[in-house]
């Protein structure tokens, strides 16, 4: 039988966020209540990814800055893009990366932009030496308020950040990947139970399912894998930057079986999984982190 004092109740470690708002996306961390948990205390690293070179976008903060901090514990080097304006939360990242004794290298830039694309994934071959793991984790998402009031500027701005940011990232990247090497790209909830408010955002994680399936069938035969994590309601600054009245805000992540939202350090151990050898024979794999909700 299991000693009921070396294990942890899993609804029981996240305070539930009160009602706040931010303006603009990308929200930062500085602002948010409470700050978000990275793993910066928790995490251990195994030596699972010792010598690996990883690329992240959206890095700086939330899901991307804890896989960051877990991968640099388990021995990888890891350039992070973010958004100019994130800079300081990207600093913060650098920071936990250097102290795990590990190389960082930072790209202040849109991923929507081909260009931009083009340059982080040279940019992280020359400066880290190489590259071994992609994770295309840059999102952005609003709440609509109904199908009438689409512009068709935002549309483009979610599809092309969430979902073609990631199609030409793994075009730039796959050149210089030898087997074993590995693509983990980030869906959510929303492409399996969508949302009316969210309906671009769900579209686009919908189709980066569908992107991973189809480039792991791909890329298989060269030894490369590509899975994906699908988290559930993650408290990170995407979500008061989302525009969410202020009561949905304030039950964040009670409508799962575990009654209260994730934190971005209890998705680090799905990357880390996915990226290591253990998942040796793990490709075209959804793995959610939901909070229970299914998938």
């Amino acid at each position: 039988m299991t000693d009921p004092s070396t294990t942890t109740d899993p609804r029981e470690p996240a305070e539930q966020p009160p009602a706040q708002q931010q303006a603009e996306q990308p929200g930062t961390t500085g602002d948010m209540t409470p700050t978000p948990d990275h793993g910066e205390n928790e995490w251990q690293g195994r030596e699972r990814l010792v010598g690996r070179r990883a690329l992240i976008t959206g890095g700086d903060s939330g899901i991307g800055r804890a896989v960051a901090v877990a991968f640099a514990r388990e021995g990888a080097d890891v350039a992070i893009a973010y958004l100019p304006e994130e800079e300081q939360d990207a600093q913060d990242t650098e920071r936990l990366i250097r102290e795990a004794g590990r190389n960082c290298a930072l790209f202040p830039l849109d991923v929507q932009s081909e260009q931009a694309c083009i340059d982080l994934v040279a940019g992280t071959v020359e400066k880290l030496g190489g590259l071994d793991i992609l994770i295309p984790n840059a999102a952005y998402q609003k709440q609509r308020d109904g199908i009438e009031t689409l512009q068709l500027s935002e549309i483009e701005r979610v599809f092309t950040t969430n979902m073609v940011s990631a199609l030409l990232l793994a075009r730039e990247a796959v050149p210089h990947m030898s087997a074993g090497a590995s693509i983990i790209t980030t869906t959510s909830i929303q492409a399996a139970e969508p949302s009316p408010g969210l309906i671009d955002y769900a579209m686009t994680k919908a189709a980066l399912v569908a992107f991973t399936k189809a480039l792991a069938q791909e890329l298989g035969p060269k030894g490369i894998r590509v899975n994906a994590v699908a988290p559930g309601p993650i408290w990170t600054p995407l979500i008061p930057a989302t525009g969410f009245p202020d009561e949905k805000v304030e039950s964040f992540g009670q409508d799962t079986p575990l009654g209260r939202p994730g934190q971005p350090s209890e998705l680090a151990g799905a990357y880390v999984y996915l990226a290591s050898d253990e998942a040796s024979y793990v490709s075209g794999a959804v793995i959610p982190v939901t909070g229970g909700r299914g998938f």
